[in-house]
């Protein structure tokens, strides 16, 4: 075992005697990497040999948003936190403590990244059950709202839908393939809600406004394919109707079916895939919420919590 503080002191040492940094320099390392190993402890990952390149993720991505009343950091600071942190991972690899430099394998947040708003379970909940299912525009509306959630596909993929996608989909026990950027083309579960939902439009909704020019799934007033501007307005009202006030968009499902994912424990591999990015990197946004989980189950389960 590998003790994360312990490690933290020789390695501070290592820098004030072997290699002589400046006091400023080591004030601002002590900081920085107090701050790691204090995030450690509070996720439950004191041995550092047990630590990921994916909690390593999910610490940078808290400097982001800022987590415990802290202040969110900017890109440029958390990366100037995260080559504290490789510091320390590399100092325990060179001194034969650690088999592997975890660490290394993170890249430091871009500029102007932004971590993307989410909606919560319940907040989801509410806001799809908040279109009215009595008239045409409603079915249609919580059968988009439900597909953008289940799948978690961008919202021009979800419109590019055919009639046929979704039939073949239903009549595949709910898989629905989506054609994302460069036409590739991968398989997503929709569920059993959004199943119902597209069924009940496509039986009692769809037909009133089909005029026999579109394929698409889901058509406007016209009988022509919905349009992203309609998309947004839908889920806007949506939101009204729900009584939510953060700002709620298309691409909130998207963000929130990723992070609800990761929450139930699915692999940062299996999102990449759902979600149609082409690297993983893409994906790592979302392990801010890694932390969180594990500091819930460390204190609810750990006897020294």
């Amino acid at each position: 075992m590998v003790q994360a503080e312990q490690l933290a002191a020789r390695w501070l040492e290592h820098l004030a005697v072997e290699r002589g940094v400046s006091e400023h320099t080591l004030s601002n390392y002590t900081r920085d990497v107090r701050r790691y190993t204090a995030w450690l402890d509070g996720a439950g990952k004191t041995d550092l040999s047990q630590v990921t390149a994916t909690d390593v993720e999910a610490y940078v991505a808290d400097l982001r948003r800022g987590v415990d009343g802290a202040k969110p950091l900017a890109a440029s600071s958390a990366a100037r936190a995260l080559t504290v942190t490789r510091g320390l991972h590399r100092f325990g690899v060179e001194e034969g403590v650690l088999s592997a430099d975890t660490a290394a394998e993170v890249s430091p947040p871009a500029a102007g990244e932004k971590l993307p708003d989410t909606l919560s379970i319940d907040e989801v909940a509410t806001l799809l059950d908040a279109c009215p299912t009595e008239t045409p525009v409603g079915l249609r509306d919580k059968a988009l709202l439900e597909t953008l959630y289940a799948t978690g596909a961008r919202v021009s993929e979800v419109l590019d839908l055919r009639v046929d996608d979704a039939t073949a989909a239903i009549d595949a026990d709910g898989i629905l393939a989506v054609t994302g950027k460069g036409n590739k083309q991968r398989l997503v579960p929709l569920g059993r809600h959004s199943k119902d939902a597209i069924d009940a439009y496509l039986v009692r909704g769809r037909p009133v406004f089909a005029t026999g020019k579109s394929h698409a799934l889901f058509l406007n007033k016209r009988g022509g394919g919905l349009s992203r501007q309609s998309a947004w307005t839908v889920i806007k009202q949506a939101a009204e109707r729900a009584g939510i006030h953060k700002e709620v968009s298309p691409h909130t499902l998207r963000h929130s079916f990723a992070t609800h994912l990761l929450e139930g424990g699915a692999d940062v591999r299996s999102v990449q895939e759902l979600l149609g990015h082409a690297s993983v990197t893409t994906t790592q946004i979302y392990t801010h919420i890694t932390a969180d989980s594990l500091r819930e189950v460390w204190r609810s389960s750990h006897p020294r919590a």
